[in-house]
């Protein structure tokens, strides 16, 4: 029987994984990426939501990300209060990023 390929959700143009309580947000061929773990839970009448959620900036190291470094972290109560500081950070160092490069190739 073939294995089923998971699919991937798109956020804000980059993908969006979960696997179990945590979810990693960014494209894994740059250099950081966001770390988001739930840590608390709330059940409403339909569904299980997020209400607490640490986030995590992470410096990757190859292609493990066990061995990535820590750059920033928070807790935010509630996914999109986590989502929105997570790709703030991720998008804010990116950028950085690209100008330190830019300014070192002219």
């Amino acid at each position: 029987m073939a294995k089923k390929e998971k699919e991937v959700l798109i956020y804000g143009g980059k993908p969006l994984l979960r696997e179990d309580n945590v979810l990693y947000y960014g494209d894994f061929n740059e250099n950081f990426i966001t770390r988001f773990t739930i840590l608390e839970t709330k059940d409403l009448p339909d569904l299980t939501v997020a209400s607490k959620v640490c986030v995590e900036l992470l410096e990757k190291n190859g292609d493990d990300i066990k061995s990535a470094r820590l750059v920033k972290k928070a807790e935010r109560e509630g996914l999109y209060a986590a989502l929105d500081i997570g790709v703030y950070w991720l998008e804010d160092i990116l950028e950085m990023e690209r100008e330190f490069l830019n300014k070192q190739n002219a």
